[in-house]
């Protein structure tokens, strides 16, 4: 059974692990270089949430908020990521991790929530519409990795005022 939760310090080194997966292996992330626990410390934040998929105590994906961008007046849209250890991609994880972290983002009065997403992650893409995110725009060649240019889609979802 997977269950989400609030991820605490001792998911670190998992969450290292996937991310730096990412980092080797796909465009979902536009590092260059492995990162490391210090770096990975970043993501624990009180006004941004980090959660965890866990399976039988271990840890096979995240999910975290991030601040769109620093100026003030973006302090009410954040930035989605979630990422998933590669033999659990495509199990539905990705759905529970989303479905979890918009709650979050509601409890917490974010307005606006942005996917930025690589070009030819027709997953993400759909994850993201089932959701209700609409493109916002698209940015063509703005992250070079793997030998060639990346474009970035923007989905944004923004929630309805109470």
């Amino acid at each position: 059974m997977i269950v989400i939760r609030n991820a605490v310090i001792d998911d670190l080194p998992p969450l290292l692990d996937i991310y730096n997966y990412a980092i080797l292996n796909l465009t979902a992330t536009f590092e260059l270089e492995e990162q490391t626990l210090e770096q990975q410390m970043e993501c624990f934040d009180d006004k941004y949430p980090l959660i965890v998929a866990e399976e039988e105590g271990n840890v096979i994906g995240y999910s975290c908020l991030n601040p769109f961008n620093k100026k003030a007046a973006f302090a009410q849209t954040a930035e989605l990521s979630i990422y998933i250890a590669p033999n659990h991609q495509g199990k539905g994880i990705g759905k529970k991790l989303m479905k979890a972290i918009l709650e979050l983002a509601k409890q917490m009065n974010f307005h606006t929530v942005i996917g930025g997403i690589t070009g030819g992650n027709e997953a993400s893409i759909y994850l993201h519409k089932n959701f209700g995110f609409v493109h916002a725009g698209t940015l063509k060649e703005v992250g070079y990795k793997f030998w060639e240019w990346q474009e970035v889609h923007y989905y944004q979802l923004i929630f309805e005022s109470s």
